[in-house]
């Protein structure tokens, strides 16, 4: 853990230097916001793409399940209010669940009167503390969290690790946890407000879970601990990773040099050469878009017959700085 302390403050140092450096700073700022509350909803079960949320960011229509539509407003704004709240403060905390769970549940902002169990299936993997203990609990953790002399990294990972255990609300418990480790992190190092730490917790999802399970069953957060720390390290070295040459697969070059203007799927996989839907969907298409090389020209409807595809204004300079796409140069 003091190891990967260590890489992590090395890294936020570098991190550091190169947003001073960079003039593209609050654009890869928005889109690290993007990723981080995509990453944080998906890990609970919305569906919604970077592109839907991007575009109710923007205030335009996105057709999706009206459930999820609230739940990704709420992020954005529980997201935007950050500079308001204390990571130490009840009122703060529950400021934060109303916000992130307005309109979704009867008794937001409000811890639950009821007792609750984490489930796999039809199966009690964890129950949570009796409801009148609660208060008490929560009252305790946050008193830990003003007082421990503890390295803020491993201060954020206990208390995150001890409010999934606790489950203090009826719902929203995990991205709330989510968003409370960001915040005390973000007291630390202001540069946390913008690292996408959830998008690498949700491609380890599994991982994640496991390790709560774990930390459970031994009365020790040390597996959870481990897990979050090498997820936040992950997000610090994709983060320093230089903009100008982003690392991306032999595939989504191949795309990226084959497309001209806006074009639909089926003309890109012609022009690649392609005859598997889902291979192309997963290998070339899904990456890129990921990766914030090419967008959709109907973001708000991503299965429109009429979808089509093209590069970002910012990627052109593809086209003059890779000259052997096709064969895997650079």
């Amino acid at each position: 853990m003091l190891s990967l302390v260590a890489e992590i403050s090395e890294e936020l140092g570098r991190l550091s230097v190169l947003q001073e450096q960079s003039e593209n700073t609050l654009r890869l700022r928005r889109i690290n916001r993007i990723r981080t509350i995509q990453g944080s909803l998906a890990i609970e079960g919305n569906t919604l793409s970077e592109e839907q949320i991007t575009a109710i960011l923007e205030g335009k229509p996105v057709i999706a399940p009206p459930r999820e539509v609230q739940e990704a407003k709420n992020a954005l704004d529980a997201y935007e209010q950050f500079g308001r709240w204390r990571s130490t403060r009840e009122k703060d905390l529950l400021s934060a669940h109303k916000t992130l769970m307005l309109g979704l549940v009867d008794d937001a902002g409000q811890y639950r009167q009821k007792g609750v169990g984490v489930m796999k299936g039809r199966q009690v993997v964890h129950m949570a503390p009796q409801a009148d203990r609660v208060a008490k609990l929560m009252a305790d953790l946050l008193s830990w969290l003003k007082t421990s002399d503890e390295h803020p990294l491993i201060v954020s990972c206990v208390f995150h690790y001890e409010f999934e255990f606790i489950h203090p609300f009826s719902d929203g418990n995990g991205r709330m946890g989510r968003l409370w480790q960001t915040l005390v992190l973000s007291e630390w190092n202001p540069l946390f407000k913008y690292l996408p730490v959830e998008s690498m917790v949700y491609a380890n999802q599994a991982d994640y879970y496991s390790a709560i399970n774990q930390s459970t069953e031994k009365s020790d957060s040390a597996p959870f601990i481990q897990f979050m720390l090498e997820r936040i390290l992950d997000s610090c070295i994709a983060n320093t990773a230089p903009q100008e040459t982003p690392q991306v697969t032999h595939q989504v070059k191949q795309l990226l040099a084959v497309i001209k203007g806006e074009m639909s799927r089926a003309a890109l996989q012609t022009a690649l050469g392609l005859k598997d839907r889902k291979s192309f969907r997963e290998r070339y298409l899904k990456p890129a878009l990921e990766q914030g090389l090419i967008e959709m020209t109907i973001p708000e409807k991503p299965n429109s017959s009429l979808q089509k595809y093209r590069l970002k204004a910012d990627c052109i300079y593809w086209r003059k700085v890779n000259t052997d796409l096709v064969n895997g140069e650079q």
